[in-house]
């Protein structure tokens, strides 16, 4: 009875044992069956992604906008006419292009990569729309822009600053730029004084275009995907704009917006940029440092010079202090004392740069010509 009843119990044991065993297995095999099916996929997309040549460089910015309807959206944003010739920088693939080709006359298309040029082409060419596109295989910001009505693109993030600059300040006349960027650099990009976002950026683009703001794209409708989402912002340029020199501007708010939260009485008494503005202005006037001060004596005279050159620093250093007295003499009594340049609209900007200027101050270096819009 004891030994019937034992073996029973074994009986019983065994067959949940299989059973159990029969479900990890069962288990264990779909796991497998759906990591194979998952590599198989993903073998697939590299495949694929070779054949087409399509193997994405992230460190070059290239990522492709696949939305088709953010696409139509952008390309009815930018008002493209069927007269309209459109510059497209970092056309990629064609998605965008595409669509830019079915609305204007003609595409200049911008593009170093030769992979996307030759997808680019024969693409173009399959859908009857080769005698519509040129493309440029150059370097954008090494390129002389042939005439263009619109400019209309996903831009490679690396290369925002430079490349607006290159349009706002260029000597391309167009209708507007219709782009998409990064999300952080379109916000500066849309900041106006007294934001948190202010900056130099938005200063030196503001003062010869109008920024409006599009829509938000999402960091998932790119393949790869990049690390933050997008925005896409239309840059128009201003029909009039403010009799300055360019490069006086440029320079002038480099030092401004150094240390934009910080009084222009402050950032003007530091002794660094004093010997730096004095240096500057006094070259634009066509004197050495030390000139500007008369105590210093007479430049034209013959009187030898103390070979361990005190005289010399304590002409300078003269002339420095006067120089620093004229430049906050200038802010007191204009007002601009305790102000801060994140908190100053462009009309009192160029007021205060013009009541420099007007007083032998000046900001730019005439030996040098780089055209930065921020550092």
């Amino acid at each position: 009875m004891i030994l019937r009843l034992k073996n029973q119990t074994l009986g019983k044991i065994n067959l949940t044992r299989s059973y159990l065993s029969s479900l990890v297995f069962r288990r264990d095999s779909h796991s497998h069956d759906r990591r194979r099916r998952g590599y198989e996929r993903d073998v697939g997309i590299e495949e694929k992604k070779e054949h087409d040549g399509l193997f994405l460089c992230k460190s070059k910015g290239q990522h492709l906008l696949t939305n088709t309807r953010i696409l139509d959206a952008i390309v009815r944003s930018s008002d493209v006419r069927p007269t309209d010739t459109v510059l497209e920088i970092g056309p990629g693939t064609g998605n965008l292009t595409m669509k830019l080709l079915e609305a204007a006359q003609n595409v200049v298309a911008v593009e170093l990569d030769k992979r996307m040029v030759e997808i680019l082409r024969k693409r173009v060419s399959d859908h009857g729309f080769a005698d519509k596109l040129t493309i440029i295989q150059k370097d954008v910001l090494k390129t002389e822009f042939p005439p263009f009505d619109l400019v209309v693109a996903n831009i490679p993030y690396n290369i925002s600053s430079p490349l607006v600059a290159k349009l706002v300040y260029g000597s391309n006349t167009f209708r507007s730029a219709t782009l998409l960027l990064q999300k952080e650099f379109s916000r500066r990009l849309l900041a106006n004084p007294g934001d948190s976002d202010f900056n130099r950026l938005a200063v030196n683009v503001k003062l010869v275009a109008d920024v409006k703001f599009v829509m938000d794209v999402s960091k998932r409708e790119f393949v790869p995907p990049p690390k933050v989402d997008s925005s896409v912002v239309m840059i128009t340029p201003k029909e009039i704009i403010p009799d300055v020199n360019v490069q006086e501007w440029l320079a002038f708010t480099r030092t401004c917006f150094g240390k934009k939260n910080k009084t222009l009485g402050s950032m003007f008494r530091q002794k660094k940029k004093v010997m730096e503005l004095l240096s500057l202005s006094a070259g634009r006037n066509g004197s050495k440092v030390g000139v500007m001060n008369q105590t210093c004596g007479d430049s034209d005279s013959d009187v030898e010079e103390d070979g361990d050159g005190k005289d010399d620093l304590l002409c300078l250093d003269t002339d420095a202090n006067m120089f620093k007295e004229r430049v906050i003499g200038i802010l007191r009594s204009n007002g601009f004392e305790e102000k801060r340049p994140s908190k100053l609209s462009h009309s009192e900007l160029l007021h205060l740069l013009s009541l420099f200027n007007h007083a032998g101050i000046f900001f730019h270096d005439i030996r040098s010509s780089p055209m930065d819009l921020h550092e």
